[in-house]
């Protein structure tokens, strides 16, 4: 077999052979290199939507839910319908302590306040939060730090601001760090500034102060906005869910079958759709793109069936001079290898080429739809690998063809 790769001959007969019929050659080309190029394409532009998604949320514990609460819709144990449910830090640490699968319970408060710099001020909603916070929902700090378990000892009056609020109350270039601003007429140290647009599950904020300092400003007490939940990968986020609701409803005398007392948010469920989408997308290219190869391979077989048929006394004429039925197979096969594998890297290359573009046009940029719209490549190698397959498959068709009929009778083909 090596041999006959090496064969300057061989290759010459297969040239001679292919380029007797240029353009039945180049459309019969056309189908496994469209099938190459759309399964490039969507494979890209998928992983390009997942990169996207990942940058998202990639620092972000995604096996999570959020939880607070509202008003009830059933009397229970002497308790009207329409009572106020407000949750504490006794119900997080009962949640943390009591449901199955829970990896962190991060309670958390939120509030307006009005921010004063010198003449600069504005009205911000600022967050009482937990070092915990930066576990489990990353900053992305371009400066300084977030807020540590001294501060929530301590009760400090530090705060981490947003860029958005940077603009607002300091001057270009100026250093944030170390400066001070108002907040309700009390002094806070800004300690570190955030990306606007990070840290912005659940509801958004401009700044963070400890928890045990909100507590004591605003005299919050026990009380808490919302907690959120993340669970451990192996348990199922909805189940923690069901738990941590019946738990809280049990712990504030509420009817087991009411619905309105807690809202929630549940980011697994939705990510698990997501991610869902995204297999099923993924499945769908390889079908349609594996469908369309087969096609426009069974094309080429086609179009060798043709050629084989019109040169049926050309065959007759080897045959009878000594060449074996293998050396006419594998002359064949090789014609149906070739035709696939040039199709296929020029597939592959318009594919590549087609990524760049979509890369240019909707990959760049912070709020970009595609990032790195790209294919591995072991993934290349094994597309590769398929059309040679599937060449050397469809090329024993015609081939068996070319062997089947007797020299004799081949030679006497009109």
């Amino acid at each position: 077999m090596f041999r006959f790769l090496v064969d300057r001959d061989s290759w010459q007969e297969i040239y001679d052979s292919l380029s007797k019929n240029k353009f039945r050659t180049i459309i019969t080309m056309i189908g496994v290199w469209w099938g190459i190029l759309l399964l490039i394409g969507l494979l890209g532009a998928a992983r390009g939507m997942e990169n996207s998604f990942n940058r998202l949320f990639g620092d972000f514990a995604t096996n999570s839910v959020f939880i607070w609460g509202q008003s009830t819709s059933k009397p229970f144990k002497g308790f009207q319908e329409g009572k106020s449910v407000r949750l504490t830090l006794q119900d997080a640490k009962a949640v943390e302590r009591e449901v199955e699968g829970i990896e962190f319970v991060v309670p958390r408060n939120q509030t307006s306040a009005t921010v004063i710099r010198g003449f600069q001020s504005g009205n911000f909603r600022v967050n009482g939060d937990y070092p915990l916070l930066d576990k489990v929902q990353k900053s992305k700090l371009v400066h300084g730090r977030f807020i540590n378990q001294n501060d929530i000892d301590e009760k400090k009056k530090i705060v981490v601001i947003s860029e958005d609020l940077y603009k607002q109350l300091f001057e270009k270039d100026e250093d944030a760090i170390g400066q001070f601003v108002q907040i309700n007429s009390i002094n806070f140290k800004v300690v570190g500034m955030f990306e606007t647009g990070s840290m912005n599950m659940g509801p958004s904020s401009d700044m963070h102060i400890p928890f045990t300092t909100f507590q004591q400003i605003y005299n919050k007490g026990e009380d808490i906005g919302w907690m959120m939940l993340t669970g451990k990968p192996e348990y199922d986020i909805k189940q923690i869910e069901m738990d941590a609701k019946l738990l809280l409803k049990t712990l504030n005398k509420i009817h087991p079958e009411d619905k309105r007392a807690f809202g929630s948010f549940n980011l697994g469920k939705e990510f698990k759709k997501f991610t869902g989408f995204l297999v099923g997308m993924q499945f769908l290219t390889w079908f349609v793109g594996i469908a369309t190869l087969i096609a426009g391979v069974f094309a080429i077989g086609n179009i060798l069936l043709i050629t084989v048929k019109e040169r049926t006394k050309e065959i007759g004429v080897r045959r009878a001079l000594g060449a074996t039925p293998f050396e006419i197979k594998r002359q064949v096969v090789m014609e149906a290898v070739l035709l696939t594998l040039v199709a296929g890297l020029m597939g592959i290359i318009s594919g590549g080429l087609i990524l760049m573009a979509i890369d240019a046009a909707f990959g760049q940029g912070e709020d970009a739809a595609l990032v790195n719209a790209s294919v591995s490549i072991p993934v290349v190698w094994l597309a590769l690998g398929i059309l040679i397959i599937l060449g050397t498959l469809i090329g024993l068709i015609p081939a068996n063809k070319a062997t089947s009929v007797k020299p004799i009778d081949a030679l006497r083909e009109e």
